[in-house]
């Protein structure tokens, strides 16, 4: 079975890059983040023509996720309980499902805007809420793993190079702690191979030639329960989808289980 992960930074830009990859990568589950659309808009058709069924929680502008499977959707679940908003939004951010014989958090955490800002207050409170909603789960027999962008480097090695992003978020000592919380509760982070370099980057930015430079960050993650973990039989950065025109900045993150 195939698992990813993507931030696709808008499915109305990146539709046509895809469903050329769902095609070509013989994906069976897929999380999405940053769908940017309302779920009356989101392309359900298209993607079932290629046999695929998806669950979302999406409002449009900003936000949103979702699962896309070929192996059935059930037990959809959207948000989290104990979500503490942001400026009075509850914002769609998290939705899990079961597929096949694994269930899967897609989840998109809040980036947290500066050291200081509410937004970061708001992003660390967002792990707690997610930590008690998984702690089940995670706990179980049954395969189960959060995957997508947490918006967190878990170590310095997880950046280009940590000088450039001191005093910035994504690396600092209470998102990171927020990251082995969540680990505690009993999740495995399933690091990919990188296929290119020595480090398995997901996200460069757009800006200053990031992508051709490898300057870059692994803040897509898979975090896995035990059952999920033994399972895994490869994980890879699939950086050739971080390529070419109209690419998103996330490259996905593939995982490959004996289930």
């Amino acid at each position: 079975m195939r698992i990813a992960t993507w931030n696709v930074n808008s499915i109305t830009a990146r539709l046509p890059r895809l469903l050329a990859w769902l095609e070509s990568s013989g994906t069976d589950v897929l999380c999405l983040q940053e769908a940017k659309v309302a779920e009356e808009q989101f392309p359900f058709d298209r993607l079932r023509e290629l046999g695929y069924e998806a669950a979302v929680h999406a409002t449009g502008r900003w936000n949103g996720v979702a699962v896309l499977s070929r192996v059935g959707i059930e037990d959809v679940v959207k948000g989290l309980p104990g979500d503490p908003g942001y400026d009075g939004v509850t914002e769609p951010r998290a939705l899990a499902a079961t597929c096949g014989p694994v269930r899967v958090w897609s989840v998109y955490v809040p980036n947290g805007r500066e050291v200081g800002h509410p937004h970061y207050a708001y992003k660390l409170q967002w792990f707690e809420a997610l930590r008690a909603a998984v702690h089940g789960d995670a706990q179980g027999s049954r395969p189960f793993a959060v995957l997508g962008d947490y918006n967190v480097a878990p170590t310095d090695d997880d950046v280009y190079d940590p000088a450039a992003f001191e005093g910035s978020t994504h690396v600092t000592p209470a998102e990171r702690a927020a990251l082995a919380a969540l680990r505690e509760a009993g999740l495995d982070d399933v690091v990919p191979r990188p296929l290119k370099y020595d480090r398995p980057f997901t996200y460069w930015d757009y800006r200053q030639l990031c992508f051709p430079k490898n300057r870059g960050m692994r803040i897509d993650l898979v975090y896995g329960n035990r059952p999920f973990a033994d399972a895994v039989k490869d994980a890879y950065v699939d950086r050739e989808e971080r390529k070419g025109k109209g690419a998103s900045d996330h490259a996905p993150v593939v995982v490959d289980l004996d289930v």
